[in-house]
């Protein structure tokens, strides 16, 4: 039986850092919470898809290329 469950990573924080911005001031351009930042940086929260597009906008990026999943395709 095929699991169809994986994990999800992503690359905001390398992408944030890049940008020599805090967890506070992207949470503050995307309109959430600091926590909400740090929850998805370290993998502990899997954003929305509204918020998974507004991420890719900001950072000016395909949704695809911040976010990855680790099945071995």
């Amino acid at each position: 039986m095929t699991s169809y469950l994986y994990s999800v990573r992503n690359d905001v924080r390398e992408l944030r850092e890049e940008r020599c911005l805090s967890q506070g001031q992207l949470a503050l351009e995307l309109r959430v919470s600091r926590q909400t930042v740090n929850a998805i940086e370290t993998g502990r929260y899997l954003p929305s898809l509204p918020l998974a597009f507004t991420i890719a906008r900001f950072f000016d990026r395909p949704l695809e290329e911040i976010f990855h999943d680790d099945r071995n395709v």
